[in-house]
């Protein structure tokens, strides 16, 4: 069947579903009609059903695989309007729907700046024909320079889910609260980008053994820790809700820890790379480790893992970060901060799953249900009656990364050669095949 078909009614038969929103795990068939979830049965016996049924029943035969929503990512950067030499939006979301994402949050730092509901309407006039749920996340000041709030109801009414001048913390103390203020009224959430501008000052990688080593400069974890803390009394202040992005540093962990057992409206995101790198992948100058937050230390990444394995951490966000060679292809210093992750994060965080770390249903929540709650989306879960975005996962499938079939127009990921344990077999949003490997 062509991708893009619409399905009718479908049945996805013999896989282990896995719904951390429904609690289900095991062999369940998922029925599907109309574009929504319209049963999820104890499995039958009859998987070896043929492709079209008696009643028109397109079966898909899942035996072996995991069935499981489709996945959120709530910090993915599209680079359009204004960059689309590093990715659209159309490569971007064939990006996510390779990675099994059904359903992803777009940064503001495009040029023109998303800082006004024009852009926000553009990106989802753009979205439209890709097949999946994209939703622009709002700048907090008018062209990320952190001097004057934008206009935050205008932009939600546009279609805007978030406000972040992510990529640019905001530095005045004040204006953050004022922007923490005025979204608690919207009932938006702010994605603060938690880094102190001065102390971080020309540092390039994580500041510490290996960067002395290299002759890099470094950027210290209290320039993260110190802004994290900021934000979190602010929000405290305001009675709004924070999100802290991508976190990297044993003491962000802790701080959020500590305002969340107070009470304190604050949710957190780790990326793949931080969850699974140390700063020891600068070695050799490759700019792609280069990255902001820059990799930390195996101490670091030992306590993002126990943030996210106890709730501290709520979701795994990739914060795909397209970039071209002509920004990468350069001296360390030089580098642009980034790297793409939209098709290597499911496999990087199943190998987690693999170690121990963290369980398999909890890992499937921080990629489904949990950012999706971040936001508000009525996104990633099989409960009957929601949108039927859903992602068939081979566990077994062995895949080496090769740059070159990526789907993502940028080609700048540290994984290149790697051979990574599962691959999402097909993607399918709102009833509609739109990936098949």
């Amino acid at each position: 069947m062509p991708e893009g078909k619409a399905l009718g009614k479908l049945v996805i038969k013999g896989g282990r579903v896995v719904d951390p929103a429904s609690g289900l795990d095991g062999p369940f068939d998922v029925h599907v009609a109309g574009g929504t979830i319209a049963a999820v049965l104890p499995g039958g016996e009859d998987t070896a059903a043929p492709a079209e049924g008696a009643a028109g029943r397109e079966v898909i035969d899942a035996s072996g695989m995991l069935v499981l929503p489709g996945l959120v990512d709530i910090h993915t950067h599209l680079r359009e309007p204004g960059y689309e030499y590093k990715e659209t939006v159309a490569t971007g979301a064939a990006a996510a729907k390779a990675g099994g994402f059904t359903a992803i949050a777009c940064m503001a730092n495009t040029e023109p700046v998303a800082d006004n509901a024009s852009v926000i309407r553009y990106i989802l006039r753009k979205a439209e024909p890709t097949g999946i749920n994209v939703h622009p996340v709002g700048a907090v000041t008018v062209g990320l320079e952190g001097r004057s709030l934008t206009e935050m109801a205008d932009l939600k009414e546009a279609g805007c889910v978030a406000v972040s001048d992510d990529g640019r913390p905001v530095m005045d103390p004040a204006l953050m609260r004022r922007a923490l203020e005025y979204s608690r009224a919207l009932g938006l959430v702010v994605i603060t980008h938690a880094e102190d501008e001065e102390l971080a000052a020309a540092g390039v990688m994580n500041e510490g053994v290996v960067s002395t080593r290299l002759g890099l400069t470094g950027i210290p974890n209290a320039a993260e820790d110190a802004m994290v803390a900021r934000d979190v009394m602010l929000a405290e202040l305001a009675g709004a809700r924070l999100h802290v992005a991508h976190v990297s540093t044993r003491g962000s962990v802790e701080i959020i820890r500590a305002a969340r057992a107070r009470g304190v409206k604050v949710t957190a995101e780790v990326t793949p790379h931080h969850l699974t790198l140390t700063d020891e992948a600068v070695d050799g100058y490759d700019t792609n480790a280069r990255m902001n937050p820059p990799l930390r230390t195996r101490d670091d990444v030992e306590a993002v893992r126990g943030g996210l394995a106890d709730g501290t951490i709520d979701c795994v966000a990739t914060d795909h970060a397209p970039h071209s060679v002509i920004e990468k292809d350069v001296e360390f210093d030089a580098a642009a901060n980034g790297i793409i992750g939209l098709e290597t994060a499911f496999p990087l965080v199943y190998g987690l799953v693999e170690e121990g770390v963290i369980g398999l249903m909890e890992a499937v929540a921080a990629m489904t249900v949990r950012p999706a709650r971040v936001l508000g989306l009525d996104h990633g879960t099989l409960l009957v009656g929601s949108s039927a975005d859903i992602i068939i996962v081979d566990p077994e499938r062995r895949w080496t990364v090769d740059p070159e079939k990526l789907r993502s127009r940028s080609k700048n990921t540290p994984w290149a050669g790697r051979t990574m344990k599962g691959r999402v077999e097909m993607t399918i949003c709102r009833g509609e095949v739109v990936y098949r490997a």
